[in-house]
């Protein structure tokens, strides 16, 4: 197993048998969100994105909460852009629109371009950008005590980190609206009804759902399969038509067809053995077949 990058003060980073295990690690504040957990989770996934050796990423929170929202402890001033000591301290977001970037949205952002399949395990409360943040994740999960909530407008703001599209793509636009005009909180039943969670289980046996999901992406298939599928699905709930699917389909499968891992996964498959593929992704992603999405915007600075 790796140890915690000495560069992570907020978050814990792990790798161990392909998984790396991205953990929220504030539990004295209930893992309260700041800027710099913001780019420390941006830092982690780009080092998960940038290892063939990580197959998978589980994303979770310490202690007792997954994350309670943004940390208020600037009082009436945690959201104003003058104050001068949240200015200082989301300096280098860059811009969009002309404005500062919103600090969530350049975790969800770099999330959804991640070519590594993600896994929220969602333990405890996970409030405000604590659940934004699990929008753009493949898989969420949910331990007995998860309670969440789209608290914005008890707060006077809007749902952020680009939640307004990611929410009702995935629990439809009259859940969604229910959840963020009564900003009330809720539990991991109502959840998984209105299919924000794909499943809730004991907390006891959270984390091991998560890396049994986990393992069995990094067991059985190929790296390169399966971040073409991430970017397939998420690029295609945009798409028009189904003609967009299929050309992207076409243009996938028309070149991974003459490629090793087809070759290894056809032929493990009649031996009957493990398949052992060979490609990888930082090496063999066709990325003039399908570009990475979601591709950013002509108005964003760095």
């Amino acid at each position: 197993m790796s140890t915690d990058a000495p560069a992570f003060t907020q978050i814990s980073y792990d790798v161990d048998d392909r998984v790396a295990t991205i953990t929220l690690d504030r539990p004295d504040r209930l893992n309260a969100f700041t800027p710099t957990m913001a780019r420390e989770l941006i830092a982690a996934y780009d080092r998960a994105d940038a290892d063939d050796a990580v197959r998978a990423i589980v994303l979770t929170g310490r202690g007792r909460g997954f994350c309670a929202g943004a940390d208020l402890g600037r009082g009436g001033a945690s959201f104003d852009p003058t104050d001068p000591q949240r200015a200082a301290d989301r300096a280098g977001v860059g811009t969009i629109g002309g404005v500062v970037r919103d600090g969530g949205g350049t975790v969800t952002m770099r999330m959804a371009a991640l070519r590594t399949p993600v896994i929220a395990a969602v333990n405890g409360p996970a409030v405000g950008i604590g659940a934004t943040m699990t929008l753009p994740a493949d898989i969420r999960l949910a331990g007995a005590s998860a309670r969440f909530g789209f608290v914005f407008a008890r707060r006077g703001l809007v749902p952020e980190a680009a939640s307004s599209w990611f929410l009702p793509r995935i629990v439809g636009v009259s859940r969604a609206m229910e959840w963020a005009a009564t900003g009330r909180v809720f539990d991991a039943a109502e959840a998984l009804d209105g299919r924000l969670v794909s499943r809730v289980l004991p907390d006891d046996e959270l984390l091991g759902a998560a890396y049994a999901i986990a393992r069995e992406i990094a067991d059985n298939t190929s790296a390169v399969s399966v971040a073409l599928t991430r970017q397939l699905l998420w690029g295609m709930l945009g798409a028009p038509t189904p003609w967009d699917a299929h050309r992207a389909d076409s243009a996938a499968i028309a070149h991974l067809g003459q490629g090793r891992d087809v070759a290894e996964g056809v032929t493990s498959f009649l031996e009957k053995r493990p398949p052992a593929f060979p490609d990888t992704v930082t090496e063999d992603y066709p990325g003039h077949v399908l570009p990475r999405w979601p591709a950013p915007p002509a108005d964003l600075t760095d």
